[in-house]
This record gives structure tokens, sequence and C-alpha cells, in this order.
């Protein structure tokens, strides 16, 4: 049964939770059992009770209780019953079996709770004056049991007192809680709220929570000082005046309110803020009505007080003086009638003269004359008001007609100008009606455009005839005008280039346009001295001269460029009369003249040109004739040119031509082609002894050649271009046995003449710059080999070793020593 399951777990709830103490069941043979025995209901609930015994044959039992039943259910030993509607806060039901005549009984304990449904701040005041208390009231109907019930005061999220109703009866129910809270400015506007929250987790159950709806607080601070007015004592009918009405120490100002009225009629006034300062302003416009004295009043409202301030304003009305003449306009010479009037209050005075009485015009007769023209009259009206003396006034103008005339205040008989700004050109002639003036040249040309803005241009200088004309007549005048302008220098007056020659004489002046007439210097740049006169031209007179013209208008610059020209002119720094080639190089004659314009110059042979840029052949060698050309002139000069070449071997053979025996004698002679004269150096074999050579190195000789003659020659050629070597092969060669016996029976000999030979080739050859590099590796010496350099490269010719063979040219500048190591 879904129901009694309910209640069974209710029971041991509320049994686990401990809420009221439990009665133990008697330890009898038989009893009665109520489950749950103590149970919390929310008001309004229901709850299923089970009523059950031991006796095992019970002879009637029930459950008494006051509360409403919606069903049973029924067993031998027991019985169950649900309980719906459960309202009051506390009551005892009563289950009881009848076994063995006696009555088993056993009570039980329901109390009820009630949610806070219902949170409810008392209302706020509607204002609050700052600094005065006011009652925070919360009440929270209904609402139990008490005892697990707190309530909270709020401002905002803030809170200000909190209250928990702990130990109070458990049937008690509702709770109101009461605050005095002071009212502080920070106050307005803040939401004040109340709280409740009733705990029964301790019961089993949750924890409630609620809260009443927020009530805003308003709260506000009055000046103890009245509105101060600012108003006109006086306002005249149809007129219009401010009133200001401010008052400071208003909190919040922006929820004040503002009454201004003049007497009945209530005015819209502006209001503006200023922290805790409100001032309103309005037109206060009085109506012929309102005439007399009336009250201004000012009301500043908020909250619930006010302060109000009034003044006394007197409405009045004063119409403006009559000023009439008898003719406005009238010709020189007429008699015109002036009056000044006005109301009966009022006391008027024409000119400085006051009338008898208030209220009575004063009137002036005038016979006019020229002077009289646009001369103005003054009417002043004086009215008392409330111990004040107001006054109006009134003016006219009279217009006298009269013939034009031209002064020269006026219209000046000669006018000074500058050149350029516009300027608004005037001959004003007096007359009335006002005359027009036409001002033209003389001689028929220009006329002036008097009176409106233009540019004042040279072309306007010139003597015009102004002539001013109206209805009464015509006047006649002449004026010159003269325009001034600032220097100009143009390229005819003074170029930007100035072409000078050398020798002759010349000036440097320019003229500028300019009135007055300008005053113009030429400076050389860098220099304080102004150039003046004649002078010889010298090229030191070249360069940029910056010339100045000034006058009253102002002053021009222009940089003047001055070219000293000359004719041309040669000498042996610019054309050296002796020049060298290099043969196979791109050449051509150094030869530049020196004048102004640079000078062309060209060189021919023999009645032929040069080439701009030749490849340079022996063949050029020879005499040229070099002429320098400009407009100014010619220049000549002769030169010689030198051809130079790189060395060359031309011829290295031997003799004799083929091999030579061993004890033989054999030549090699060596000719090289070369200018400057190439320097002649040989390479011989290593171990190669008792080596002559010629007093120009051209030819080596050996007498009594030995097996280490044999090998390879090289003869090279070097001067100050380079240098060119060939190579030729020497074989020395014979009978075996003669090899044989000559070697065993000579080998002493051999040995002796070859230490012999090497300190000949040390003391002797080495003067001419030759080492034996073979020689040095067994004695740990070098051995000269006369030369100015050395190569390597090449092999033996076609027949055996006498064919010599080429290198490639090897530069070289002074002498030059090799050495060549070979391997072991």
């Amino acid at each position: 049964m879904p129901g009694l399951r309910r209640a069974l777990l209710g029971l041991w709830a509320a049994l686990g939770l401990g809420f009221f103490g439990l009665t133990a069941v008697a330890q009898e043979p038989f009893w009665a059992d109520l489950q749950p025995r103590v149970a919390l209901v929310e008001r309004g609930g229901s709850l299923w009770l089970n009523c059950s015994t031991n006796c095992p044959r019970p002879e009637r039992g029930g459950l008494e209780t006051s509360l409403r039943r919606n069903g049973t259910q029924r067993g031998l030993r027991w019985l169950a019953r649900q309980l719906v509607d459960i309202r009051e806060p506390e009551t005892q039901p009563v289950c009881f079996f009848r076994c063995a005549r006696r009555t088993l009984q056993a009570r039980g304990l329901i109390r009820t709770f009630q949610r806070p449904d219902r949170v409810e701040l008392v209302p706020l005041p509607t204002w609050q004056p700052v600094g005065e208390n006011f009652t925070l009231s919360c009440r929270v109907p209904g609402a139990g049991p008490r005892g697990s019930l707190t309530l909270t005061l709020l401002r905002g999220a803030q809170e200000l007192i909190r209250r928990s109703f702990a130990g109070e009866p458990p049937r008690a129910r509702g709770a109101v809680l009461t605050a005095t809270v002071l009212a502080r400015r920070e106050d307005h506007g803040a939401n004040f709220s109340c709280r409740a929250e009733l705990d029964l987790r301790p019961h089993g159950l949750g924890l409630f929570e609620n809260s009443s709806f927020p009530r805003e607080l308003r709260t506000f601070a009055l000046s103890p000082d009245l509105p101060r007015l600012t108003s006109p004592r006086l306002l005249e009918v149809g007129s219009e005046r401010l009133v200001n009405c401010t008052l400071n120490g208003l909190f919040p100002a922006s929820e004040a309110g503002v009454y201004l009225a003049l007497g009945d009629q209530r005015l819209s006034p502006d209001i503006t803020l200023e922290g805790d300062a409100l001032m309103a302003t309005a037109t206060a416009t009085a109506s012929a009505e309102q005439e007399g004295a009336r009250q201004l009043v000012c009301i500043v409202t908020l909250g619930d007080e006010s302060r109000e301030t009034r003044e006394n304003v007197t409405v009045y009305s004063f119409p403006a003086p009559l000023l009439t003449l008898s003719e406005p306009s009238v010709p020189e010479g007429k008699m015109v009638t002036i009056t000044c009037a006005a109301e009966a209050r009022a006391l008027v005075t024409l000119d400085g003269v006051p009338a008898a009485v208030p209220g009575r015009p004063v009137q002036l007769q005038l016979n006019t004359t020229e002077n009289d023209d646009r001369r103005g009259f003054f009417c002043d009206a004086t009215l008392e008001v409330d111990g004040e003396t107001l006054n109006k006034n009134e003016s006219a103008e009279l217009r006298v007609l009269y013939a034009p005339r031209l002064d020269d205040s006026d219209c000046p008989r000669s006018w000074t100008w500058p050149e350029g700004p516009e300027q608004t050109l005037r001959c004003d002639a007096r007359g009335n009606p006002a005359p027009s003036v036409h001002c033209a040249r003389l001689d028929g040309g220009a006329v002036l455009a008097l009176g409106l803005l233009g540019p004042i241009t040279r072309a306007l200088s010139g003597t015009y005839r102004c002539t001013a004309t109206n209805i009464q007549g015509e006047a006649v005048k002449d004026v010159t005008l003269t325009v001034e302008y600032a220097p100009a220098l143009d390229s005819v007056g003074c170029p930007e280039r100035i072409t000078w020659l050398e020798g002759t004489e010349a000036s440097l002046s320019c003229v500028a346009h300019g009135f007055p007439p300008p005053n113009v210097s030429c400076v050389r740049s860098g220099e304080a001295q102004v150039m003046e006169g004649l002078l010889r031209v010298a090229r030191e007179h070249a360069g940029t001269y910056r010339c100045e013209a000034t006058n009253t208008q102002g002053s021009a610059a222009k940089n003047v460029a001055i070219t000293v020209e000359s004719p041309p002119q040669m000498n042996e720094s610019t054309c050296p009369s002796h020049q060298t080639w290099l043969e196979g190089e791109a050449a051509k004659l150094a030869c530049v003249a020196g004048g102004r314009p640079s000078p062309q110059v060209r060189c021919s042979r023999e009645g032929t040109p040069l080439p701009q840029q030749l490849r340079v052949s022996r063949q050029d060698a020879g005499t040229y004739h070099c002429l320098a050309i400009n407009p100014h002139g010619t220049d000549a000069r002769m030169v010689t040119v030198g051809v130079e070449y790189r060395p060359v071997v031309a011829e290295l053979a031997a003799s004799p031509p083929g091999g030579v025996r061993p004890g033989g004698n054999f030549t090699l002679i060596c000719r090289a082609e070369a200018w400057p004269p190439a320097q002649i150096s040989w390479r011989a074999p290593p171990g190669a002894l008792n080596i002559g050579l010629s007093s120009n190195n051209s030819t080596l000789s050996v007498a009594g050649a030995l097996g280490s003659h044999g090998g390879e020659y090289e003869c090279a050629a070097t001067n100050t271009h380079g240098r060119h070597s060939r190579r030729i092969t020497v074989h020395v060669a014979g009978p075996w046995l003669w090899v044989a016996v000559g070697g065993a029976a000579g080998g002493a000999a051999l040995l002796a003449a070859g230490a012999g030979l090497a300190f000949y080739m040390q003391s002797t050859a080495c003067k001419k710059g030759e080492y034996n590099v073979q020689e040095a590796e067994s004695s740990g010496e070098a051995v000269c080999l006369n030369g100015t350099g050395g190569g390597t490269g090449g092999g033996a010719g076609p027949e055996g070793g006498t064919e010599p063979a080429d290198t490639a040219e090897t530069p070289a500048g002074g002498e030059v020593f090799a050495i060549q190591l070979t391997s072991a």
C-alpha cells in the first residue's frame, strides 16, 4: 500500500531526527504502537498513521483524532488511516486495542509548519527628511513554527538588522521585526526590503526563504533660508524683463519644484541646477491691465516642505516722445519748424530747451544752410514713477539740398598708391542729394573705378579730371595719380648669365624697373665689396654675383653668373712632348688644353687624323701634331711617341745541333726581342757544372760535357713589361764501354773537378744571380742561378732535345731570383 509505506517512512524519519522525545514501548507481554509517533507536516498537508499491536487476538481497536480522515485500511492486529488537510499547530492522536481485558494505548504527536509565503514590509514615508529617524517594520503572518524563523531587514543588499526567534513555543506562528533607521542623503532612491528564512533542515526538511517587495525611500534636505528673488522694481507695460529665483542647500535639487508668478500671471521658468543650488529664470511681460503695484512670488517646494519669497513690482506705462519736422528735406535757405511733444505727465526737452510745464510741447524754427544738412535734433522726455525718474528720447535728421563741393580733404589733388594690394579709390563730393563722381584721364584713356575695391597697377598712373554732379549743380577738379611699385630685375636689364673674355675690359651693371627709381648694387658671393666701374677681366672674376635693387616699395635680388672665357693653351704638363705607348694596348695621345669653353684637341700624323683610340703597334712610333681649338683661338704642339713592347725569346738554338758526346763541347744561343732591351737569364739541369756565360748572357757554353750536363735548359728574357722564356733539351751520350772505363778511371778526378766547379759556380755564378737548387738538396744550401726571374714548363723538342720550347710571358719589375726545388 503506497500510503502505508509513506506513513512508515515518515515514522522512521521522525525517529531518526529526534524532533520530540519518543515514549518507549512498555516492556510488557502485549503493547500497542503508533507510527509515526512524531510527525512534522506542512499546513494543509496529509499523513498516514499506522496503529498496531502484538496481541494475538485483540477484541477491538481504533485511532482517536480530531483531524479529518480520508481512508482506513485494517488487519487483525493493525489499522492504517490517512489524515488530510492538517491545519492545527499541534494534535495528539491515540492508538488503542482491547486485549485480555486490558486497554493497550500509544500516543503520537503531529505538528504543522507553514512557509513564509507572505513577507510584508510596512510602507515607507513618501518623503523622509535627512537626519531624522524612520521606522522599518516587517511582518510575516502565519509562518512557523516561529522558533525556526529568522527575519532580516535590508538596505539594497546590505543587512541592517537580523533576528532569529529560536526558543519560541512550538505552537507560535508568525513574526514581526521593527527597526529605527536614521535617514541619510545616500539613502535617497535606496530600496529597503525584508527577507524571511524558515530553517527546517534540522528536522529533515529544507530551508524556505522569501522576501518582500522592495520599497524605495526618498530622502530630502531643504535649507531653512528663503529663496533669493532678483526682479526689476519697475516693469513697463509691454516690455520683457528677466526674473531670477535662486536657493541653495537643496537635496536632491532635481526633485524640487518652483512656482513663479507676477500677480495672478504664472511664469514658465527655466530651471538650472548646480550641485545643491537651484536657479529658476523666467521672462516677465506686463500688460496694461496689470498697471500699478503687483507682487512677484517665488515658491520652492521639496518633499512636503516649501520656502517662499515675495517682492513688490510696479507696472507702469510711458510712451516715447514725438519729434516732428515741418519738412524733413528742404533746399538751402528755407525755414523749418521742429516740434517735441509727450504724454500729459511727462516733461519734454528739445535740444536742451525744456518745456514750461509737463505735458506741453517745445518748438524750434531754423533758416537752413549747407551746414544744417544731416543735422540731428534730440527730443527727451522724463517721467517720475514710484520715486524713480525715467527717461525716453527720440531723434530726427534734417536733410538740406545743395550743389556738389569737391574739397581736398574728400578728393585730394594728388594720390600716391603702392602697386599690388587692392585699394578703394575715393573722390568724394559733398552735396545733397549725394553727387555722382566720374574721373577720366585727360587724354581720353582710363576711367577710375571710384568706390570699388580693385588692384592698383602702374598703368593707372596719370592725371584725371573728376566731375561731381547732382540735381543742384556740378563741380570739376583735376587730380594726379602716382603708382609706386617695387623693383624688378628682368633678363633684359639684368641677364642671369654673362660671359667675359679674359684680358678685355668689362663692367657688371644691372638695370631694374621700379618707382621710385631703384638703386642697384652687385656683390660677389662670399664677399662684401660692391662691384663698380670698369675692370680688366681675369679668370678670378668668374663666379656668382648677387645683384639687389631697392626702393621705398621693397627690393628684388637676382644671382648673376659671370663666366670668364679664354683662348686654348697647351704646355708640357697638359700635353707632354714625349710620350710612351705599350704595344698591344689601347692608347691615345695624352693631350688636353686649358681654356674656356673647353677646347677640342685633335692630333694627326703626316696629315692623317689620329683615331680616338687605337691598338698600339711598333709602327705607331713617330711625331704627331696636336691642335687645340675653341671660339677664342688655337694652340699647337708637336709630340714624339715611343712604342715599347714586351720581351719575346725569338731564337734558342744549340751548337752542335744534335747531342754531344761525353767530354765534348756545346753552346746554347738565346736571342730576344724587347724594348726596353731584355735581360737574359738561364736555368740549367741540376748538377751541371763548368757552365760559362757571355757578357750579356745571350750565350751559354760548356767545355768537357759530362752526363750531368744533359737535360733541359731554359732561357728567359725580362724587361719592365714582362717575361718570356723558352726551353731546349741537351743529350750527352756515348759508348757504354767508354763510359764505364772513363767513369772508373776518372772517378777521383771527377769528384775533384766537381768540388772545384761547385766552388766556382758559387763564387762566380752566384754573382750573376743564379741558384742551382739540386745541389742545395744535398748540401742544405741554395745555389744561385743568374737571372731576374724563373719559370717552369716546356718539354723536349721533336729532334731529341735540341728544339726550344716557348713559355708564357711573365711580367717582371726589377731583378727577380727564382728557386726551383726538385723532389728527392
